[in-house]
């Protein structure tokens, strides 16, 4: 999502005359798109604007996004940055930087979601893998989770302005989309169309190719949903579902509405409907309380699961959420020993799974070139990065034999071309 957003305010300043500068050091305006989701990412946000401010040319700075939202006027004071803008209100930023230049208060951390996509350009040209916002927001309220705080409550886009955006997005060179949202499959209209319902109307749009959706929840996972991934042949087989922890005490002091149980329930659901789903998820290690056992709990749900791919992180505490408070918070090495064994147990999984794809002939979406000549990189169904010699251009979809498979990528031989 904030790559989404990185794009939407390029756009906006490039209307204004602004082009892309090639690096930071050479920029007049540099904005700085945020996420607050743990100490270390708001703390680089800071790093960041000083060394801008020692080896840049001074630039005018903007700081965007969950970082902008939590902190305000706080980032104003403490950094001395220019301009300070919400992910709600990114669409002000063009008379913000106006304002910033003549002087004036440059601080808009309002939350009028509605009026932001309103207010953004058309899509002109983007790469052959676009993502689509459609819902923004959160209303889960996860003790250990600044989100609902950042982004708001849960608030759905239009179905008339996803649909123009996707049409918008192939015309301008979109081959695959990826839906975005907080809770993506809490997207929803007044007409209860679900997310399945806006899938099956992008499957019509001439020229997509293939639709991917991230980030849901368990409790929004509906069958309807589910049943697309049967249904629907341009819904790639890949499904980000976050469990976060393998014990049922962690997740319920987490403010989770999923069990250990529910949730693998729904994963069998799914693989009953596409057995050859790639599974991805989020876990978080050295919650307050987490116990031994409880965290060797996660490991053996890992195992149960066998994750395609997963992103793992070390509890963060974050200023303002219930769990910040929570006793029994964990140490930093036990937190780190915790963390080096889940992401083994993950690796192996991941590893595994890239090697089960060897010998099998797929189709590739190409996006972009290698690093050796005549070399191409892409993307299989199962959103694995596949490099391989082609005469391919970018977002051509071809079919590719899978010849080596690496803990982190796959090579493969070009077989026959899918389409042009």
């Amino acid at each position: 999502m904030n790559v989404y957003d990185g794009e939407r305010m390029a756009e906006l300043m490039a209307a204004q005359g602004l082009t892309a500068a090639a690096d930071a050091g050479s920029a007049d305006l540099v904005v700085l798109n945020t996420c607050h989701i743990r100490e270390k990412a708001t703390e680089k946000v800071y790093s960041d604007i000083g060394r801008l401010r020692k080896h840049g040319k001074d630039p005018m700075i903007a700081v965007a996004g969950c970082v902008a939202q939590a902190e305000g006027e706080e980032i104003v004071r403490r950094a001395k940055v220019d301009v300070v803008v919400g992910p709600q209100a990114y669409h002000n930023l063009p008379q913000l930087v106006a304002d910033a230049a003549a002087g004036k208060a440059a601080l808009d951390t309002d939350m009028p979601i509605a009026s932001k996509f309103g207010a953004l350009p058309r899509r002109r040209k983007v790469g052959p893998s676009a993502f689509l916002t459609v819902q923004e927001g959160c209303d889960k309220f996860c003790t250990y989770c600044v989100v609902p705080y950042t982004r708001g409550a849960e608030v759905s886009r239009p179905f008339a302005a996803i649909v123009d955006e996707a049409k918008a997005l192939v015309d301008a060179g979109a081959r695959e989309i990826t839906l975005l949202g907080q809770n993506v499959n809490a997207w929803d209209d007044a007409e209860g169309t679900g997310l399945h319902g806006l899938i099956a109307a992008l499957d019509r749009i001439e020229g997509l190719a293939r639709i991917r959706y991230t980030t849901s929840h368990p409790n929004d996972m509906r069958e309807g949903l589910i049943r697309a991934h049967a249904e629907v042949e341009k819904l790639m087989p890949f499904l980000h579902l976050p469990v976060q922890s393998g014990s049922d005490r962690v997740l319920k002091a987490m403010n989770r509405s999923h069990s250990r149980d529910s949730y693998l329930r729904i994963l069998d659901r799914v693989r009953a409907a596409r057995p050859d789903i790639a599974l991805s998820g989020d876990f978080i290690v050295g919650f307050p309380g987490e116990t031994d056992a409880e965290f060797e709990a996660t490991l053996s749900l890992v195992d149960a699961v066998g994750y395609a791919q997963c992103f793992s992180f070390k509890y963060s505490p974050r200023p303002g959420t219930p769990a910040a408070d929570m006793a029994d918070q964990i140490a930093a090495e036990v937190m780190d020993e915790r963390l080096q064994r889940l992401q083994a147990s993950l690796n192996r999984h991941q590893a595994a799974f890239n090697a089960a794809t060897a010998g099998r002939t797929c189709p590739v979406l190409i996006e972009r070139t290698g690093k050796l000549p005549g070399q191409m990189l892409g993307k299989s169904p199962w959103l694995q990065s596949v490099h391989l010699l082609t005469d391919a251009k970018i977002g051509d979809l071809i079919d590719v034999e899978i010849v080596r498979a690496d803990p982190n990528s796959l090579s493969g031989v070009q077989r026959a071309r899918v389409a042009a």
